[in-house]
């Protein structure tokens, strides 16, 4: 028999689905694009740079960042995350001075993240408040629940 997890051990019928974090998810989906950027970056540098600096920093620096930027998806939940994810768009400006053109794709990146944060924050205190009142209808009005006829024979 396989290994249950937490989540399948504690859940009863009926338990409602805790809702996902759209922040989070959209956070996440900036910082799995800038672990690309950072090996494409990278990449950019090596072909470059490789007689200005040596080959091995440059590509693991881009494996470093990228690595970092995946992680810190794991860390989204907790106020650490989301600072470590400015620093991150504070690193991508600053790699300009090394390719210029990162000034431009680092600020659009920072733009992005942003707005992740803002409107995925916006969204995910609409959904909680479209649940609560969802439940305070389910509350008041009982005999339009579908499953409640289910209990009567």
């Amino acid at each position: 028999m396989a290994k249950m997890t937490k989540a399948q051990r504690e859940w009863r019928p009926g338990t409602p689905k805790k809702p996902r974090s759209t922040r989070v998810m959209f956070a996440s989906t900036v910082l799995t694009l800038e672990a690309f950027l950072a090996i494409f970056v990278a990449l950019a540098l090596f072909g470059l740079k490789r007689d200005e600096l040596a080959p091995g920093l440059i590509l693991g620096a881009g494996a470093v960042v990228a690595l970092v930027c995946i992680f810190t998806c794991a860390l989204l939940k907790k106020p650490l995350g989301y600072a470590i994810g400015w620093a991150l768009q504070l690193l991508f400006i600053f790699s300009g001075f090394l390719l210029t053109s990162m000034f431009f794709i680092g600020a659009a990146f920072a733009a992005t993240w942003w707005y992740a944060i803002t409107k995925g924050r916006t969204m995910d205190v609409e959904t909680a408040r479209r649940a609560r009142e969802q439940a305070a209808w389910d509350a008041a009005h009982p005999q339009d629940d579908p499953d409640a006829g289910d209990a009567q024979p």
